[in-house]
């Protein structure tokens, strides 16, 4: 049989590959409920088993299974909106994970605890905040429309955000890049591809912004916000595949790696941008608890 794939350059089955999973990202996030729902789900599933994968190289013996079923159970009460059930789960999970350990005595047992007790978070609870972040704010959505401050306009922000600060750092990476950002970790990065990345994130967040009309500075903010986060979510999961001596995730998306290796920017930005959007710009009231406070402080010292 001919390899369809093999016909191919990497740059091509990028595209290819990144397109096709961008529109059904998109398709997912617009229908939210179920389609978003199992859509996290599979990538919480898909990443927690890349996880594992790429911690047994490094000699760890994580409980998959374990994680798993947290992580599963971490995307459906959070779908069902009962995300403060999530904390129970993690804490049983967590007594599960030592009496894992006692009972098949795996070694080396804190590393192997510690390395379940991370799958549980790094493979189930951040990518719940997708979740979190489309029912922000959710009601009245008409046909083809996006409700002012509503979390589908915060998704969509967020999703371009990202994009942007992919394209941009490998634009101005490749043309302008002469100073490594993290050299022992992630050796391509340069300094000159963060910044470009960074500000065409922005101009896309204030662009967005826009069309959900929120205040300029509420998405300069948020731009800001995201495009720092996801890059930190991008070192940090070279982080882990630096030290376990592994070049990707995984192989299951054709010249892209695996799951991880496109979810990584997603896992620290979308808490971090539903924290912003949930308290400073749905509701204002940390906000106005903030302006508040500096002002007795400053009153109390005479200012």
């Amino acid at each position: 049989m001919v390899n369809i794939l093999g016909l191919f350059n990497n740059t091509t089955l990028r595209i290819i590959t990144g397109t096709a999973i961008g529109l059904f990202v998109l398709a997912c996030v617009y229908a939210g409920g179920i389609p978003l729902m199992l859509l996290v789900m599979y990538v919480a599933y898909i990443g927690s088993k890349e996880y594992v994968d790429i911690l047994q190289k490094k000699g760890f013996r994580p409980f998959l299974h374990l994680i798993i079923i947290a992580d599963i159970c971490f995307v459906i009460l959070t779908a069902l909106k009962r995300f403060d059930l999530v904390p129970v789960v993690l804490t049983f999970g967590t007594i599960g994970a030592f009496t894992l350990v006692l009972c098949k005595g795996r070694q080396p047992y804190i590393a192997n605890v510690a390395t379940t007790v991370l799958g549980f978070i790094y493979g189930g609870w951040l990518p719940c905040y997708v979740i979190l972040l489309r029912q922000l704010n959710q009601d009245s959505l008409g046909f083809f429309s996006i409700k002012m401050c509503s979390g589908l306009g915060f998704l969509l922000l967020l999703f371009f955000t990202i994009l942007m600060t992919d394209v941009g750092g490998y634009v101005f990476g490749s043309k302008f890049g002469k100073h490594p950002l993290a050299p022992v970790v992630s050796p391509k990065k340069t300094i000159e591809g963060s910044i470009g990345g960074s500000l065409l994130a922005i101009l896309t967040a204030l662009l967005i912004g826009w069309i959900i009309h929120i205040e300029w500075y509420q998405a300069l903010i948020a731009g800001l916000l995201i495009t720092t986060f996801a890059q930190l979510g991008d070192l940090a999961e070279s982080l882990i595949k630096r030290d376990a001596g592994v070049k990707d995730s995984g192989n299951s998306l054709p010249g892209h790696g695996g799951f991880l290796d496109r979810a990584d920017s997603y896992l620290f930005s979308t808490p971090v941008a539903y924290f912003y959007f949930n308290y400073f710009v749905v509701s204002d009231q940390l906000t106005l608890d903030f302006l508040s406070f500096a002002r007795k402080a400053l009153n109390a010292v005479g200012l």
